[in-house]
């Protein structure tokens, strides 16, 4: 979990809208609040200048410093993922980036994160439909229409019920116990990655 923060990390999502006609009664909500207590959550994974672009279009800030991103999910959802390898409706994923820094206090070496948000997504599942949410100008969280290349990238790729379970070292290990990892993510993978 794509950015208009300008990051490449989790759910990349560029903008492409088309007219289509949905009914209204099954389209998601136009903005939702962010979580509260979303740091209270399951923590699933952090990445660090995670891309899904061309090779060497990492994420990057424009001043060319790293980015880590960190994914949690509600506490019901990964109840229920544990128990059947599948997400369910009501779960909830945020995504938030942070600048990683340097030299902080005693580390000599590698990057520690910014204590400072400086992006957030939003990956919901409704009425069995999943949606992607991204911070406006207006500090909200605005619906990314379909059909953005974050949910065709997500279908194509994603390993459990178009997320990317494939990036969470806890969740990966049920879904394959489980025998839930999509076929589009089964045929992206070497015959030893599937043991």
């Amino acid at each position: 979990m794509h950015k208009v923060f300008l990051t490449a990390a989790s759910f990349l999502c560029t903008f492409i809208v088309a007219a289509h006609t949905v009914d209204a009664a099954l389209q998601p909500e136009n903005s939702i609040p962010v979580p509260a207590n979303y740091r209270e959550w399951i923590y699933m994974t952090s990445g660090i200048d995670m891309t899904y672009a061309a090779p060497g279009a990492v994420g990057l800030t424009q001043e060319h410093h790293s980015v880590f991103d960190n994914v949690f999910v509600n506490p019901e959802a990964w109840a229920s993922f544990k128990q059947t390898g599948h997400w369910p409706d009501g779960t909830t994923f945020v995504l938030e980036n942070r600048t990683a820094e340097e030299n902080i206090s005693i580390n000599k070496g590698g990057h520690t994160q910014s204590s400072e948000v400086s992006g957030l997504e939003i990956h919901q599942k409704r009425g069995n439909e999943w949606s992607f949410y991204v911070r406006g100008k207006d500090g909200a969280e605005h619906l990314v229409p379909k059909p953005a290349s974050c949910y065709t990238c997500h279908e194509s790729h994603g390993a459990v019920d178009t997320t990317f379970a494939q990036f969470y070292p806890t969740a990966l290990p049920i879904a394959k116990a489980k025998n839930t990892l999509s076929d589009a993510y089964r045929t992206e993978l070497t015959p030893a990655a599937t043991k």
